[in-house]
């Protein structure tokens, strides 16, 4: 293993505007071994070809932007003598100009911006996280490896930052943004809420106390799974929501259980001899129709106050160039992500 973190020179080089591309800057160009051509680095060869993508790893050569010589991966030009980098990493065949905190994490087996100091890898979820989160995030097997369940991406190599919700199914912190501004609060998932949804459960408290149930419908109840912990109870029927015994959330929904019957009352159809078998289809009908109902009104009522957006959980990018500003702005928090896939 080779990783140069700062070539041979007492100051960084300045950054020129020509060196490199959109996506980083550096002196040389990566010699795609899959066509033969020049890109300035993995992310515009795979812009430019469809139909394949470069392994980055497999690299051999790179061209000096400055006196054009094609050569064997190095951290400088074995002509003019350029360096191709104020870090450079010749396992991920990374050049970068620009610092980023970068650093090469083997277990990972890619760079990652934001600070080796600030960021330890979990070997349970295979990713590295910030140190804060040590010993306090849900593990799952392997989690990094997943895809975003939002746009289908790939997580582990991602140059997107990624949100760690309590439930610890990883997404994008962009894709976990757009679900809290369409006020989707739920993880895709497991359902789990991914943020303190307290100040929506004490208006829906609020609401269902100044909301009394018509007489015939005051006793009866439902069994009822909690999506946040996970627990079954017994709940009364109202239609705004169906709140947990056991935590006080609402994000639930109705289970069968034979040991926890639907109803403790008596409608006067059964009083009066009904056919029962078709009352309880008809019942059957206004719970499941109850329990939609419930979750759409929670869904109204949480457009009407303010649920504050965890951004604590972010982990460490790839190296990247757009995401160094979002990863920063993290580190302060506790639960985000960075993971950009350097080049």
């Amino acid at each position: 293993m080779e990783v140069v973190e700062s070539p041979d020179q007492s100051e960084p080089m300045e950054v020129q505007p020509q060196n490199g591309c959109k996506h980083y800057k550096r002196n040389c160009k990566l010699v795609a071994p899959c066509c033969n051509k020049a890109y300035p680095c993995r992310f515009c060869h795979d812009e430019d070809n469809e139909n394949h993508a470069i392994n980055r790893k497999l690299v051999k050569e790179v061209v000096c932007i400055q006196c054009d010589t094609r050569q064997i991966t190095a951290t400088q030009c074995a002509k003019c003598e350029l360096p191709f980098g104020n870090y450079v990493c010749l396992i991920c065949n990374l050049f970068d100009l620009e610092d980023r905190k970068q650093f090469h994490c083997e277990d990972c087996g890619m760079c990652r911006v934001g600070g080796r100091d600030n960021y330890y890898h979990c070997k349970t979820c295979d990713i590295c996280l910030p140190i804060k989160l040590k010993n306090s995030h849900k593990c799952i097997e392997k989690v990094a490896h997943d895809n975003c369940a939002v746009c289908l991406e790939d997580l582990h190599s991602s140059r997107i930052p990624s949100h760690i919700p309590p439930c610890g199914h990883l997404i994008h912190t962009s894709c976990y943004d757009q679900l809290h501004r369409n006020g989707h609060y739920a993880c895709p998932l497991c359902g789990a809420s991914m943020m303190d949804m307290t100040p929506l459960w004490q208006q829906m408290d609020e609401e269902i106390a100044s909301t009394p149930m018509p007489e015939e419908y005051r006793t009866v109840s439902l069994c009822v799974l909690c999506k946040d912990c996970h627990k079954e109870s017994k709940v009364l029927y109202h239609i705004i929501g169906l709140k947990c015994e056991h935590c006080g959330s609402y994000n639930t929904c109705r289970v069968k259980d034979p040991n926890c019957p639907e109803s403790t009352g008596s409608t006067e159809d059964e009083s009066s001899g009904g056919d029962l078998s078709e009352e309880e289809d008809d019942d059957e009908t206004l719970t499941l129709t109850i329990t939609n109902q419930a979750q759409a009104n929670g869904a109204s009522l949480s457009s009407n106050i303010e649920i504050a957006l965890d951004s604590s959980n972010v982990l460490p990018v790839d190296n990247i160039g757009s995401s160094s500003a979002e990863l920063n702005s993290s580190q302060d928090d506790a639960n985000d992500t960075d993971n950009d896939d350097v080049d």
